[in-house]
């Protein structure tokens, strides 16, 4: 809400009250006085009038998880636990994916409460390069590498991906980049040679890699410096 808004919308204001507030600087934001009544507010700032608390804001949480097999990327399921499930503090602060993998994926998810951030996350538009390592059952050649940079098409959905980047580590393991999400793609664009994708764990999400101190199911929150640079 603009913060105007958000002043006028008190029992005892108006929107003439509210310019004459933010005018006289009697309005502060995370303890700092403003007076553009345009500022976006968000459920996370603390707002005071004077001395008068309007909203205390709530904590903002980010969060890295290693995600074990076995968990879907969802808030319930009926069949199988949750990624939730592994962190208590999800049902108390609302914590929400940003970005998903499958249930036998394993590796970097991402969960926070703030929508605006996992937005910037995951929408198609920021084109966060995504790393995969992946093993296969039949042998993986050279001719893949070519076709996953050309970008390969889905008759499903109508549409061609990305250009990815895939580097051949031993016959039957590689790794792969990604510029986007689709449903299934990595085992889909193997599916392309017929070849099944037996082991996918994701390494990093942009300029975020996963911890190597955590064990699958473990988490940690995300350093101030590793939210800003996502």
């Amino acid at each position: 809400m603009r913060l105007d808004r958000l002043l006028a919308n008190l029992p005892t204001a108006n929107r003439f009250d509210a310019r004459q507030q933010l005018a006289a600087g009697r309005v502060k934001v995370d303890g700092i006085v403003v007076r553009d009544g345009l500022l976006d507010i968000r459920e996370f700032q603390r707002v005071e009038l004077d001395d008068t608390l309007l909203q205390a804001g709530k904590p903002a949480l980010y969060f890295m998880l290693h995600k074990p097999a076995g968990y879907v990327s969802a808030t319930e399921h009926d069949q199988h636990p949750t990624v939730l499930d592994l962190l208590p503090e999800a049902a108390e602060h609302n914590l929400h994916l940003a970005g998903r993998l499958d249930l036998t994926t394993t590796g970097l998810l991402l969960l926070t409460n703030d929508g605006h951030w996992s937005r910037r996350v995951t929408q198609p538009t920021s084109k966060q390069p995504k790393v995969y390592y992946v093993e296969t059952e039949q042998v993986i050649t050279a001719d893949y590498i070519t076709a996953f940079a050309q970008g390969m098409y889905f008759a499903f959905e109508d549409l061609t991906t990305l250009p990815a980047g895939l580097e051949i580590l031993t016959p039957h393991s590689a790794r792969l980049t990604l510029y986007e999400g689709r449903y299934h793609q990595v085992k889909r664009m193997f599916g392309h040679f017929q070849n099944k994708v037996v082991r996918l764990h994701r390494e990093s999400v942009g300029p975020l890699v996963l911890d190597a101190a955590l064990a699958p199911g473990q988490y940690r929150a995300l350093t101030a410096d590793e939210i800003a640079r996502l």
